[in-house]
């Protein structure tokens, strides 16, 4: 989404931080000018970065299912899980960059070597770093190091995101070592999420949420949605959250669960669904709301937009430790067929999951979709959002994401109380 000017505020914060202001059916303030240059506060002054500690800790893990599942290395390219397991930051790009996690023993890097300066400055969990020339083969480099690491004629396990070209390298330099999926030593590490990540998840949720709301109380008549978005966008970035999207639907746009490319522009009595998030320290938020500007909501809105709580509550009551993924998706999903939309995914009605997992990215294991026999465990995170398209007239989607604790799911974010009162 592309970012646009943010409305200047007054008034509008409440000494907790969280934006106030917003009123149902929210009139055209296209004539308000807007007073002096405030901007939103930052929510983040008590955000506590992951420690060292916590991502040795992760190592270990990860070295005690590697040895469980007899394999001797975990090769992980620059991305999420890079920085989840060493804090290293890195952008995936043509020039390889690799963490080697061993089964035993410490972690070492293969990178270019006029980046290895840069690569220093990051390193607080091993310290061997292989560095290729721009005229060398990093992948001649990789099986050196695996070699070094005491894997000649082991198994080695190559994280699910890692780019063709570099896995397809590895191989070709070492082929006689055994190549399989990483996700027995990754998914297991990463989907279960820590007290320190679930801070982390709640601040970000916090500010995205807040930002949906100034957004909310910013709506006239006329704008557009990329206008909204920008709103939105902004206000998370200034209330400290790093700033990822901000999909705002109109009217029958509102039924495109992901949008459509004809633009709209907002009239008294449109659905306005907007889809949000935001991370902190690398962790992820995803709120959508859905209410009605400038008018009262018709009926029909108000029954829709009540059977899709409904069905996100059912999603919710469904949740509980030891229950299958999919039960979740069955649970909303019943209420939205039982009124007569569907069945499956059929239009109008629900024609995706539930919902998806959330984490250091925005959608990541443990979906909430029929098939997926995955039994909930305290450390999860989902979000609920099971959408109601029907095209020609509107969409209504209430997403919020949960964690699983002993005594079943938690809230990152109170979910929307009426059509009328959607930040209650």
């Amino acid at each position: 989404m592309k970012r646009r000017e943010f409305i200047s505020l007054s008034g509008m914060v409440a000494a907790s931080g969280l934006v106030t202001g917003f009123t149902p059916y929210p009139t055209d303030r296209s004539k308000e000018t807007p007073k002096g240059n405030s901007t939103l506060p930052s929510m983040t002054a008590d955000v506590v970065p992951i420690s060292v500690a916590e991502r040795e800790a992760r190592i270990t893990k990860a070295q005690r299912l590697l040895t469980e599942n007899k394999i001797d290395a975990l090769v992980v390219e620059a991305g999420t899980s890079l920085f989840y397991f060493t804090g290293v930051s890195w952008w995936p790009s043509e020039r390889t960059m690799l963490a080697i996690i061993p089964a035993k023993g410490a972690v070492r890097y293969v990178g270019p070597a006029f980046e290895e300066a840069r690569l220093r400055e990051q390193l607080t969990i091993g310290n061997q770093v292989y560095v290729w020339q721009e005229d060398e083969s990093p992948f001649q480099l990789t099986a050196k190091a695996l070699k070094e690491m005491g894997t000649p004629f082991g198994t080695i396990a190559i994280e699910e995101r890692t780019r063709f070209f570099i896995s397809n390298g590895i191989q070709k330099e070492a082929p006689y070592l055994s190549y399989v999926s990483g996700d027995p030593v990754t998914i297991p590490c990463r989907i279960i999420k820590s007290a320190a990540e679930l801070q982390l998840m709640q601040k970000a949720n916090d500010i995205t949420l807040a930002a949906i709301k100034y957004g909310a109380s910013q709506l006239k008549e006329g704008m557009s949605q990329d206008e909204l978005s920008g709103i939105i966008m902004e206000a998370q970035t200034q209330l400290g959250g790093n700033a990822d999207f901000a999909l705002c639907l109109f009217g029958k746009a509102s039924a495109y669960p992901h949008g459509t490319k004809v633009p709209q522009s907002l009239k008294k009595g449109d659905i306005v669904l907007m889809d949000c998030g935001c991370t902190v320290e690398g962790y992820n938020s995803d709120i959508t709301r859905t209410i009605v500007f400038g008018a009262p909501p018709t009926k029909r809105q108000i029954a829709i937009w009540n059977l899709e709580k409904e069905a996100q509550a059912a999603g919710f009551a469904a949740a509980r430790i030891g229950a299958p993924c999919e039960a979740v998706d069955a649970a909303a999903r019943k209420v939205i067929t039982d009124a007569g939309f569907g069945p499956g995914y059929q239009l109008p009605g629900l024609p995706h999951r539930t919902g998806h997992g959330i984490g250091m990215d925005g959608h990541e294991w443990g979906n909430m979709v029929k098939g997926n026999k995955a039994l909930l465990q305290t450390g999860m995170c989902f979000s609920i959002e099971p959408n109601i398209s029907i095209f020609g007239e509107f969409g209504i989607r209430l997403e919020d994401c949960v964690y699983m604790t002993e005594e079943g799911p938690k809230w990152f974010s109170p979910p929307s109380h009426s059509i009328d009162e959607p930040f209650a």
